[in-house]
């Protein structure tokens, strides 16, 4: 069995269903995401894991203990959350101290080692005679994280820790959390709306949809092989189409652009150029096609598109090969994650 189960969880507030069934299952060391938009039920199954909340039916195990009765107290995690929950009357190493000062198997020094240990492992030793109001967002983070693992819980909990945090630090943090996740090897909870916080940090991902898992699987699988139309549009972007009864999508970078068409080819779709957005690395381009009046998103390599010399409101080809198409057969397509 898993280290860290959920089976058959139904959860709901008054008439509404937070929780429809779901099941999900942990590996020991791995960094698992729970991602999907708000309100569909990814802090519910946090709470749920953690103890916060008692689910209507299904069970919650533990390292192969039936726990879901069991309070917090007993379930042996440590939590991070959005707002960094530290005493602002403490100075850095008196809020560990605070919890380690609970850990009376452990002598006085042991407990200032381990202090020191963890101050150390978010590079914040320097800063411990600081007070909360006296460090950066990303600082305050980093001290809510060692808090967390200084009791050496056997998993750990992170609600959307870096949502309060510009994107700068964000990018720097999620690495650093990642880092020290391997180290520690600690089974971990991400929850998250952000695509890009799972796809780079998580081991696998949960696709969560309204009270429902979408999808379970590696950054990789999600983002490459989506099972369900909401996946294919929520995780990066998707070109999605309705055809019949049928959904199909194609990812932008997938889709070629070019004056001249193959000739019998059906890959290449007459178009128009409707914009063009220049990010960086790539371009992205906007644009319609002649036949069906839909729009489309490509995705290039920005030296490609200056050597092709796009321009707005041209006539193009684009190329769409048939190995890039995923198709959802009675599911509707989405609208367009552009993002």
């Amino acid at each position: 069995m898993a280290f860290l189960s959920v089976k058959n969880i139904v959860k709901k507030f008054d008439t509404q269903t937070a929780l429809n069934n779901v099941n999900v299952d942990i590996e020991k060391g791995e960094l698992v995401s729970i991602l999907g938009p708000s309100g569909c039920g990814k802090t519910t199954l946090l709470r749920i894991i953690a103890g916060l909340e008692t689910p209507d039916m299904g069970q919650v195990f533990i390292d192969g203990k039936d726990c879901t009765q069991l309070p917090p107290s007993k379930r042996n995690f440590g939590i991070v959350f959005q707002s960094y929950a530290l005493f602002p009357h403490m100075t850095v190493e008196q809020n560990l101290m605070f919890g380690l000062n609970q850990q009376k198997h452990l002598s006085k020094e042991e407990r200032k080692e381990r202090a020191r240990e963890v101050l150390e492992m978010v590079d914040l030793y320097d800063h411990r005679k600081k007070y909360p109001s006296q460090l950066s967002g990303g600082q305050q983070q980093r001290i809510a994280l060692a808090r967390a693992i200084s009791l050496k819980p056997a998993f750990l909990l992170l609600d959307e820790p870096l949502s309060a945090l510009d994107a700068k630090v964000r990018v720097k943090l999620r690495a650093e959390i990642r880092r020290i996740q391997k180290k520690l090897g600690i089974t971990t909870i991400l929850v998250t709306h952000d695509q890009e916080e799972a796809l780079t940090m998580a081991d696998k991902i949960v696709v969560m949809n309204n009270a429902i898992v979408e999808q379970i699987g590696t950054p990789k699988e999600i983002y490459n092989a989506p099972k369900t139309a909401f996946t294919a549009n929520f995780i990066g972007t998707m070109n999605l189409y309705q055809q019949d009864r049928t959904a199909w999508g194609v990812r932008p970078e997938l889709i070629g652009i070019t004056r001249t068409a193959k000739a019998g080819d059906p890959a290449y779709l007459k178009g128009t150029v409707e914009e063009i957005e220049f990010r960086g690395a790539l371009t992205r381009i906007y644009g319609r096609l002649e036949e069906s009046g839909e729009t489309v998103c490509a995705d290039m390599d920005s030296h490609l598109e200056e050597t092709l010399c796009l321009k707005e409101k041209e006539e193009v080809f684009f190329h769409i090969p048939q190995s890039g198409i995923i198709r959802y057969p009675g599911q509707k397509g989405a609208e367009r994650n552009t993002a």
